[in-house]
């Protein structure tokens, strides 16, 4: 990898796992002595966590148009404040989601135009992509399960407004999958259901394959 950094990003809809495995993946790569950046979108700076305040718990209406921006100018100050300076010394970041977590979520989940959303990602992260993506594929029903044990925030009281069918997850699970049909190279697809420790392995395994670790 020479001077340059690692970027690694974690998706998958609501209660798929993805906290977990960015941990053991951040402390699989310490246990190599290698650095890293563990950080979560939105969040990992201080307007991040304060933006996630916002657009997670927040009681006052918010318009999907609104909702896209404020995740972006999360986006915008996380790349250039934390992630681009790590990269650029040789550090791993690990980012539970990042900007498929848009696509996926206010364009395919709340119908927002795809190509303006893409043009608005671009700008934001500054061009930058992830090296490799993970997708933790969670079926929606049987993820609203682990969901109820969480406190309950603006995404799911949206989906229970008489959606029984899990349908706005839905979305966002078929623009995932979407999404990592349109570049397979970057994507790793896996099952959210399977053993913990099976998931980290199979992590692991294609970061061996594909990179210089």
């Amino acid at each position: 990898m020479g001077t340059k950094g690692l970027f690694i990003t974690i998706e998958g809809g609501d209660a798929a796992g993805k906290s977990t495995q960015a941990r053991r993946l951040d402390r699989t790569f310490r246990n190599l002595n290698r650095t890293t950046l563990l950080i979560s979108e939105p969040g990992g700076i201080s307007l991040g966590k304060k933006i996630r305040k916002i657009v997670k718990f927040s009681s006052s209406p918010i318009s999907p148009e609104a909702e896209l921006l404020l995740f972006l100018a999360s986006r915008a100050q996380l790349v250039r404040e934390a992630i681009q300076p790590a990269l650029s010394k040789g550090i791993i970041v690990i980012c539970d989601r990042f900007a498929d977590s848009t696509l996926a979520y206010q364009g395919f989940g709340r119908g927002l135009n795809l190509d303006k959303i893409r043009d608005f990602n671009q700008f934001a992260s500054d061009g930058l992509q992830p090296n490799l993506t993970i997708l933790l594929d969670v079926d929606p029903i049987k993820a609203r399960g682990r969901r109820k044990a969480v406190l309950k925030d603006r995404f799911e009281s949206l989906n229970q407004q008489g959606v029984e069918n899990n349908s706005f997850y839905q979305k966002v699970r078929e623009g995932y999958l979407y999404l990592a049909k349109e570049d397979p190279d970057r994507w790793l697809i896996l099952d959210a259901g399977l053993p913990i420790s099976e998931l980290t392995n199979l992590i692991w395994d294609r970061i061996t394959r594909s990179f210089a670790v």
